[in-house]
């Protein structure tokens, strides 16, 4: 059957929806079904697997009218898939799946299909998985951020404003500390806040085998701004095995170094920088309610000082 099928929307994605957008993001899982339908065959499309999820986008695996494999990824239109489309449209394949076609208005992306069973997780030997993954972003923030993305500079002006209400939200004297000294280093890095196309989110889930290149990265949130905003992700890969060995500041400031030296950073910049992403991560909890930082933050800043 080359339709989708509303029970076969899962119900992770519907409840990931309701709660983020609610009326808005009920109704257009509502729409799925015949939104997958129009794609299916405007793109002359021919559905070849299961139906497949993330916390905000379902992909459907798809032939194409001359046999090349492809997934057909469907997602709510917004700010973070606009800029998806800018930065996958601009890197073109370098280092990243590739866009083979798109539609503006509804988000809808055709993506080449790589192996989504197979993540950088996979590899055992961590200073391995992470070479590959710091080969693959030095590649991507090579780039000069287009025209239509978010700049780090405002993000990092917002982050400041916010500061003195989140302090008064934790309940730690400890935790209050750490805040002012990640927004402190930030407020000496904001007048520089960087040029280049950033993948906001690449960590070894989101680096899938492939063949057109062994490995390649998926799911960009592209922003412009300085590379050392984009390490986090990579800092924290895998963050449960990392804790289960009793290791986490030895791992992170390997990481650190092999991130910094491949994309041939400053190492004090780009801990200012690193320190930033985790001063957003956590207003960003901190306005979810949270009252505490969280401990892969506090380790990986006692990691970074402590080099």
């Amino acid at each position: 059957m080359n339709t989708l099928e509303a029970a076969e929307v899962p119900q992770s994605l519907a409840v990931s929806y309701a709660r983020g957008f609610g009326e808005d993001g009920r109704a257009w899982i509502a729409g799925l079904p015949t939104l997958a339908a129009e794609f299916l065959d405007r793109w002359e499309l021919k559905r070849d697997g299961a139906v497949g999820a993330g916390e905000a986008s379902l992909v459907l695996p798809v032939l194409r009218r001359n046999g090349t494999r492809a997934v057909l990824k469907l997602q709510m239109p917004r700010e973070e898939t606009t800029a998806a489309l800018i930065g996958l449209r601009t890197w073109n394949g370098d280092g990243v799946v590739r866009l083979l076609d798109h539609d503006p208005e509804t988000s809808t992306m055709l993506l080449e299909r790589l192996n989504a069973a197979r993540t950088l997780a996979a590899i055992e030997d961590d200073d391995v998985a992470m070479g590959i993954l710091a080969e693959l972003q030095a590649r991507l923030v090579r780039v000069p951020a287009p025209q239509g993305l978010r700049s780090l500079g405002d993000i990092t002006a917002e982050m400041l404003e916010k500061v003195p209400k989140a302090v008064e939200a934790l309940a730690d004297r400890a935790g209050r500390q750490l805040l002012r000294g990640w927004a402190s280093a930030v407020a000496e890095l904001v007048d520089e806040p960087g040029d280049r196309m950033l993948h906001w989110d690449l960590h070894y889930d989101n680096v899938l085998a492939a063949q057109r290149e062994p490995w390649l990265a998926i799911d960009p949130e592209p922003l412009a701004g300085d590379p050392g905003f984009d390490l986090w992700p990579a800092l924290e890969s895998r963050w449960d095995d990392v804790v289960t060995k009793n290791d986490a500041l030895r791992v992170v400031r390997r990481r650190f170094d092999l991130l910094t030296e491949v994309l041939g950073l400053d190492r004090s910049r780009a801990t200012g920088w690193t320190f930033g992403r985790l001063l957003q991560n956590s207003l960003w909890d901190i306005d979810d309610g949270e009252t505490t930082l969280a401990s892969s933050s506090v380790a990986i800043t006692k990691s970074l000082l402590n080099r």
